[in-house]
C-alpha cells in the first residue's frame, strides 16, 4: 500500500496543473508590492495546511528589499470560529472575519479538498462582495470553488489525502517561487 500510494502521489503531481500556480505566485507578489492583506481559510486538513503556508510566508519568505508579507489563517483563532459557529452558524464562520478583516485589492486562498465546504464557499461569495482577489485549491473537479475563484489550482485526484499532499507541495513550490 505504502508503494502504491507514493506512486499515486508523484503521480498526480505530475499532472497538477502548472500556470494557475504561476498565476498565484503573480497575484501573491503584486499583494506583497501593495502591502495588501491575504487570508487564507479551510477545514480540518487543509485548515493545517492554510496554517502552515501563512507560516512559511510570515517567517520565511522574507526577501531583501522587498515588504513583509501580510497574512492571517482565519482558521487559527479558535476563540472566534467557535464563536461564530455557536452564535450565527458555522457556515459563517470565516466570512464573518472577512468582512471585519478584509479591503478591496486584498487576497483570499481557499483550501478545500472537495470544493464544496459549505463556510468555505459562504466566504468567498463575500471575498467577492468585497472586491478580493478570490484563489483556490481544490480536488476532485474542483468544485463549486472552482467557479466562484480567479485562479483556481484543481488536483485531479478523487483522494482527500493525494489532494491534501498535492496541496502542501503546491504551497511549497508557491513559496520557493516567492523567495527568489
Amino acid at each position: 500500500m505504502i508503494h502504491t500510494y507514493l506512486e499515486t502521489l508523484a503521480d498526480t503531481l505530475a499532472r497538477v496543473p502548472r500556470e494557475p500556480i504561476e498565476e498565484i505566485v503573480a497575484v501573491l507578489r503584486r499583494a506583497r508590492r501593495e502591502r495588501r492583506q491575504i487570508f487564507l481559510m479551510g477545514n480540518g486538513g487543509s485548515a493545517a495546511t492554510a496554517s502552515h503556508w501563512v507560516n512559511d510566508l510570515l517567517k520565511s519568505a522574507v526577501v531583501p528589499g522587498e515588504p513583509r508579507f501580510k497574512v492571517a489563517c482565519l482558521a487559527d483563532n479558535v476563540a472566534t470560529l467557535t464563536a461564530y459557529a455557536n452564535d450565527t452558524s458555522y457556515e459563517m464562520i470565516f466570512a464573518e472575519p472577512l468582512v471585519a478583516l478584509a479591503e478591496p485589492g486584498d487576497v483570499v486562498i481557499a483550501l478545500s479538498g472537495s470544493g464544496n465546504s459549505p463556510n468555505v464557499l459562504r466566504a468567498m461569495d463575500v471575498a467577492c462582495n468585497l472586491g478580493l482577489t478570490r484563489i483556490g485549491l481544490a480536488g476532485f473537479a474542483g468544485g463549486k470553488l472552482k467557479a466562484k475563484c480567479q485562479v483556481c489550482v484543481v488536483v485531479p485526484s478523487d483522494s482527500m489525502q493525494i489532494i491534501e499532499d498535492a496541496h502542501l507541495a503546491v504551497a511549497h513550490a508557491i513559496f520557493r517561487a516567492l523567495c527568489e
